[in-house]
């Protein structure tokens, strides 16, 4: 495997992993859509994850986190429980699509940066929505909720079509939510008047 090769299947596993701290499910559902249809190549033992039953659990994982993120309360109380799911998901998704490299290079680069890399968007993704929720009594979250999936869906399918894209779009992503975040807490507040 060319050194080329090797920077593609990182970035392929950072990028995805990005994508877990988004949304857990998703990205392995799109993952395990793009092994199953033969685009993308997983390591001998994460074939598994390409399978129809793995398609359909993750199926319907996907589709129950999403409705779930919608209804108040639950939203928050799930950034606390997909957290460490997020971390374990990242490791894994990256693990999986770095193929062909000696196991103690694959695993350290799956746990530091596909661990990292999903921790870091999920704390993101968890204090915007905990500012959300306190700014705007959580009538705000269902606009996150929607962004966070559309980031997810989008940076998977970018880190399958373009890796290194991907991982520039997640950049961008954590760029234009701090700097909106800076913004809300920012803005000066009206006072009511008193006479």
């Amino acid at each position: 495997m060319s050194a080329i090769d090797v920077a593609g299947s990182i970035a392929l596993g950072i990028a995805l992993a990005a994508a877990a701290g988004f949304r857990v499910f998703l990205p392995l559902l799109i993952t395990s859509v793009a092994a199953y249809t033969g685009h993308l190549q997983l390591s001998e033992s994460f074939a598994w994850l390409g399978s129809v039953p793995a398609m359909a659990t993750l199926a319907v994982a996907t589709i129950a986190e999403i409705l779930a993120y919608y209804i108040p309360v639950v939203d928050n109380l799930l950034d606390t429980l997909t957290t460490p799911a997020a971390l374990v998901a990242g490791t894994l998704l990256s693990a999986a699509v770095m193929t062909d490299l000696p196991p103690i290079v694959k695993w350290s680069a799956a746990v530091i940066a596909g661990g990292g890399a999903a921790g870091i968007t999920q704390s993101v993704t968890a204090m915007l929505r905990a500012k959300s929720t306190a700014f705007t009594g959580g009538i705000g979250n269902p606009v996150v909720a929607t962004a966070e999936t559309g980031s997810a869906l989008v940076v998977s399918g970018l880190a399958i079509l373009a890796p290194l894209v991907a991982i520039a779009a997640v950049v961008l992503l954590f760029w234009f939510g701090a700097r909106t975040l800076r913004r809300v807490l920012n803005r000066p507040r009206t006072r009511p008047d008193t006479d």
